[in-house]
């Protein structure tokens, strides 16, 4: 669903399997377009068998924003399931400094996807209020 407004500027969509979504809509600034890519990975809980499924799904995903061009611009809307962990040497300027946990297998295909085409990671840029890290639970009271 979308508002009168940005179904005027929609110019394309793009359909790739059932797990990847592409939209583009006009901007106000000549020349420049708009690309939205909305995807869902695999999960990384997935079995080895499932590697090549992720690898595949990741091949696409690159294919997909190799197409758009580069003076455009490009949003990577995604459920990845991908866990780029507090440790990230070398992706600080992708990831910043505040990520949680350790890196797992879509963690890596997301940091080498995100590297390759110099993308930013907006939700650990930042420190981030840590309200789901831990939880206490009261002993039960009882008389």
């Amino acid at each position: 669903m979308l508002s009168k407004e940005a179904r005027n500027t929609l110019i394309g969509r793009e359909s790739h399997g059932s797990r990847i979504i592409k939209v583009s809509f006009k901007t106000v600034k000549e020349g420049i377009t708009m690309n939205v890519i909305q995807c869902y990975a695999p999960t990384n809980d997935s079995n080895d068998d499932d590697d090549d499924d992720k690898d595949q799904f990741y091949s696409r995903l690159q294919s997909i924003i190799t197409k758009c061009p580069g003076k455009d611009l490009t949003i990577l809307m995604e459920d990845l399931d991908a866990k780029v962990g507090i440790v990230n040497t070398g992706y600080e300027d992708i990831f910043g400094r505040h990520g949680l946990g350790e890196v797992n297998g879509n963690g890596d295909r997301f940091a080498n996807l995100s590297e390759f085409n110099k993308l930013v990671t907006g939700g650990i840029i930042f420190p981030q209020k840590r309200i789901h890290g831990s939880h206490r639970t009261t002993p039960r009271r009882t008389k």
